[in-house]
């Protein structure tokens, strides 16, 4: 199965699908969600793409605080 299968827009409701393909209409309500394609600024997103942005960026972020830190640790012995 594919998301384009799933869109709501086909016609198709996720308890339809749930029924046909298996994964619970919950399952399928998710995946819609995480892989349907959105234009922001003439680029193409997904959920996925978002989220895995908001995880690097929070990774950066504390690294960012480590090397303050140590920045700051740094310049009391120099």
């Amino acid at each position: 199965m594919s998301c384009r299968d799933a869109q709501p827009r086909q016609g198709r409701s996720y308890t339809e699908l749930a029924a046909e393909y298996g994964p619970s209409a919950d399952s399928i309500r998710n995946w819609v969600k995480l892989y349907t394609v959105h234009e922001v600024d003439g680029e193409k997103w997904t959920q996925a793409d978002v989220n895995a942005l908001q995880k690097e960026n929070a990774k950066l972020r504390e690294e960012l605080e480590i090397l303050k830190r140590a920045a700051v640790l740094l310049s009391k012995y120099n």
